[in-house]
């Protein structure tokens, strides 16, 4: 938290229920909590019978303060990439078992989860059956007017799809990001690695520009691209390297003038890769127009310490941070699933650090995780869900998703919540004088790893992490009152209650 001192007070619960802790006092908020044991016995599952605030008695363990006067960073989603390989294997899906799992995905009755966020990619990733552009062509040829550009391919399985999507979840925010540009604009000729040709900066903004009109054209509304999924990785197929200095020209001197001219109101997010390199995306905004132009900047983190997300806000408060990838892998048929220190680094830690997103990579892949392309695919990213025709098998991304997707909607803001390292304020009693009080300050060094949110709606989303394997509770305070929570060693709680 911000503030120097987070007041615990030492009151003391007269009751522990079952599971969750103190809930005698009816006339208290009643928190509703969400459970995910690391040894599966709970799945994203709610528990019975709620939890009351007790404005008396004393906290059990260390105590999370909840603050809803400090308020940080808007939130604008939680989910996946629906990547081109993940529209395949749902296009193929029979109506009825694929509207199944579109519903447990982003609808919000009962246990579906409410995803709220999609990545699509511009033209194909590595997750992908094989390589293709908006403007592929023959060897030596060139399109300057774009005069072949088409959606292709998306057409027959991304688009659809993601209108069945759409028609579940019509708010859903969709970040568009290219892996390359076409072959015949790159020095190399080839879809894996190599740069954008100078010559082409001017073609390339207005492929972008057309992807965003002819989505528009579809109904689907891209509210923000990036312009290179990580530009210092050509590893991939299809992948184009991009170093920052040519970037910054094509940004200044010709997206920004394309999407000027074009009325594009469409965001622009930079960078799109490891949290080792904030010096890249700080580069960028520190030229003029492309700080006035750009929204703010996305991260992944397959390298880095992720508090360079908090490193860029501290550097430029007035851009937004995202967290645009990451793959979350589990062995199949394990016994336990490692959801809390999972929830910790991609939900806690990336919103702690300011982050306005999480998108996990990605939503759907079969039993051998593909499909991706040959030479440069990932033959390791499992999908949220795996998808063997018709049977449908759910991984640890979508729990570790619906801890926060499900409660935490778009426009909820992430306000205070006690971090590791706060002091903590109690009361003690003098041991030679009884009925003296004595103030005792402490370090909350055991608090649980959490973050606390409050919703369009009304409500405070409280998530946390145990990823220890001995505490098995903790309290929370919240305006005075406190509830003791039972959370199992290695498990992660959603818990939700009303802000007033």
């Amino acid at each position: 938290m911000r503030t120097d001192l987070c007041v615990v007070l030492a009151l003391e619960c007269l009751t522990a229920g079952a599971g969750i802790g103190c809930a005698q006092n009816s006339g208290q908020a009643q928190i509703e909590s969400w459970v995910t044991t690391r040894d599966r016995s709970a799945l994203f599952q709610r528990q019975p019978g709620t939890v009351a605030f007790q404005t008396s008695g004393r906290a059990h363990g260390p105590a999370i303060v909840v603050d809803p006067g400090q308020q940080m960073q808007t939130i604008d989603g939680f989910g996946f990439a629906l990547t081109g390989g993940s529209a395949e294997l749902l296009s193929k899906m029979s109506p009825q078992a694929r509207a199944g799992v579109l519903r447990r995905v982003f609808g919000r009755d009962g246990d579906q989860i409410g995803v709220s966020y999609l990545r699509l990619t511009i033209g194909a990733s590595d997750l992908n059956s094989f390589v293709f552009s908006y403007d592929d062509l023959a060897p030596g040829e060139t399109d300057f007017d774009l005069k072949k550009f088409d959606l292709g391919q998306d057409r027959k399985d991304v688009i659809p799809v993601l209108k069945e999507i759409l028609a579940i979840a019509p708010g859903i925010k969709i970040l568009g990001s290219p892996w390359s540009a076409p072959v015949w604009m790159k020095t190399n000729q080839n879809v894996r690695g190599g740069a954008l040709a100078e010559r082409c900066y001017p073609v390339y903004a207005q492929y972008l520009v057309r992807y965003v009109e002819e989505m528009r054209k579809e109904g689907l509304a891209i509210d923000a691209i990036t312009i290179q999924n990580e530009p210092l990785n050509s590893k991939n197929t299809p992948s184009m390297q991009w170093q920052v200095g040519e970037q910054l020209v094509f940004l200044r001197d010709h997206l920004y003038p394309a999407f000027t001219k074009a009325g594009l109101k469409t965001k622009v997010i930079l960078f799109d890769h490891n949290c080792d390199r904030p010096d890249y995306p700080l580069t960028l905004l520190s030229d003029p127009v492309i700080s006035r132009f750009a929204d703010g900047s996305g991260f992944h983190h397959y390298g880095g310490d992720i508090a360079a997300m908090g490193l860029m806000h501290v550097a430029r408060p007035d851009k937004n941070v995202y967290f645009t990838e990451q793959m979350i892998i589990e062995k199949p048929g394990s016994p336990t699933i490692d959801i809390a220190a999972t929830v910790k680094r991609m939900v806690i830690d990336t919103a702690r650090n300011w982050s306005r997103n999480v998108i996990l990579w990605n939503l759907a892949a079969d039993p051998e995780n593909k499909p991706h392309t040959d030479n440069g695919g990932c033959p390791m990213c499992q999908g949220g869900v795996t998808l063997d025709k018709d049977a449908v098998s759910i991984n640890l991304a979508y729990y570790t998703i619906a801890h926060a997707s499900k409660f935490v909607r778009p426009g909820s803001v992430r306000i205070g919540s006690t971090a590791p390292g706060d002091k903590a304020v109690g009361l003690t009693e003098d041991e030679e004088r009884p009925g003296v009080k004595r103030v005792a300050v402490t370090d909350s060094a055991r608090v649980l790893p959490n973050v606390a949110f409050r919703t369009p709606d009304g409500k405070i989303v409280l998530v946390v992490a145990n990823e220890t394997q001995s505490v098995s509770g903790f309290a929370i305070q919240y305006r005075g009152a406190v509830a003791n929570i039972r959370l199992s060693p290695g498990g992660v709680g959603t818990y939700i209650w009303p802000a007033e």
